[in-house]
């Protein structure tokens, strides 16, 4: 009897040790949000320091990529890290690339024990950083929340795997699937609760596109202008095969304030793209097909993920988001729907495609709904 007691007892202990674990990584990846859309184009860790039941140290990712969250939260530590937990997000990095290697911050700290959520697919790591902890005599765990770690640092993944980013769609649409007035005319589709997430999700992302035709009709700006945080405005992009953006849209002349990058053919006029250069945009040329309009979604994202982009928002227009769908480079979506109705002559949300190619696709499953005052989000993700 006394060694069935026993067993239960240690039994309870595991059990309590893997939910202790399971709350310290979750604060982890609460912390390594913080940097999302600041750190390209290195992922957005996050690390806490843990002794004797007690934090001692927060860290994540710094704007840039530097410092990595482990020496953040190490730093904060001090001495207390001494035979603490460490938990982060991501296998800790081990090869030098602007700063030295994060497990010689580990080792040198006296952690006695590394809980890491997922191993990072890194050919510069993949592994060797936990070997090298192993190697000095630190326990090492991986694996507790490693799905929601793996959707917090799918754009790294993507980018080391597929040379692309995480590609998030946003479409806000009427009540009759529609994003537009007739004559591609903009409209209020959304109120403000709604707007107020999409500029928190533009916060999160590196990058945000639209095509020429957006450009054109609507002249957004793209920024994030929630209040103290307009310094988190993404890098934005222009698909423009012909270098058509006018010199007096918004964005070019916010260029010197927030990078605007547009993608071109190789073949646009050098004339075009020397006049947005003066105006402090970025021309990014990539490969055409003459018998094919417009630019190869494909080509695009592989260019971004080059330039060391892994979160992309998609947001306009039409032809864009369907291309983007087509190819079969949409991740994740966020679907805006509003209550009203826009009519026979509005612009469809997919334009060729229906939305049923996304909301009844076997591709896609919703990972989260939501209600926006009188509107509502249904988030959906590959599946």
């Amino acid at each position: 009897m006394i060694f069935r007691i026993l067993e239960d007892q240690y039994a309870q202990k595991i059990r309590d040790s893997k939910a202790a674990d399971r709350r310290y990584i979750q604060l982890a990846l609460a912390l390594g949000r913080r940097g999302q859309g600041r750190t390209w184009p290195n992922p957005a860790v996050g690390a806490v320091v843990v002794k004797d039941g007690v934090i001692v140290g927060r860290g994540w990712t710094q704007a840039g990529g530097r410092p990595h969250a482990e020496p953040e939260a190490l730093r904060r530590a001090g001495e207390a890290a001494r035979g603490a937990t460490l938990y982060v997000t991501l296998e800790p990095c081990s090869h030098f690339g602007k700063s030295p290697p994060c497990v010689d911050a580990v080792i040198a700290s006296g952690i006695s024990r590394v809980v890491s959520a997922i191993e990072d697919p890194n050919p510069e790591v993949a592994g060797q950083g936990h070997a090298r902890l192993r190697a000095a005599g630190i326990a090492v765990d991986v694996g507790p929340c490693a799905a929601e770690a793996a959707r917090d640092h799918a754009g790294h993944f993507l980018r080391i795997r597929d040379r692309r980013p995480h590609v998030i769609l946003k479409l806000a649409v009427s009540a009759d699937d529609k994003i537009g007035a007739s004559g591609h005319k903009p409209i209020a589709i959304t109120g403000e609760a709604a707007k107020t997430r999409v500029h928190l999700l533009r916060a999160r992302s590196d990058a945000i596109l639209v095509g020429i035709g957006t450009v054109r009709s609507d002249d957004p700006l793209l920024t994030c202008r929630l209040p103290g945080m307009e310094t988190r405005s993404p890098v934005r992009v222009v698909l423009d095969r012909a270098l058509r953006i006018s010199g007096d849209s918004r964005l070019v002349r916010s260029a010197r304030a927030t990078p605007l990058w547009v993608a071109a053919s190789e073949t646009a006029e050098a004339a075009a793209a020397t006049r947005l250069g003066a105006a402090g945009a970025q021309v990014i040329r990539v490969a055409t097909d003459p018998a094919k309009p417009g630019l190869d979604p494909s080509a695009v994202v592989h260019a971004l993920s080059e330039k060391g982009i892994t979160r992309l928002m998609v947001e306009g227009g039409a032809r864009v988001a369907s291309s983007f769908v087509a190819a079969g480079l949409v991740d994740e979506v966020w679907l805006l729907r509003g209550t009203g109705t826009v009519g026979a002559g509005g612009v469809p949300a997919l334009d060729a495609l229906p939305l049923a190619a996304i909301t009844q696709s076997p591709k896609f499953r919703v990972r989260a709904s939501e209600t926006l005052d009188k509107d509502t989000l249904t988030i959906y993700e590959r599946a």
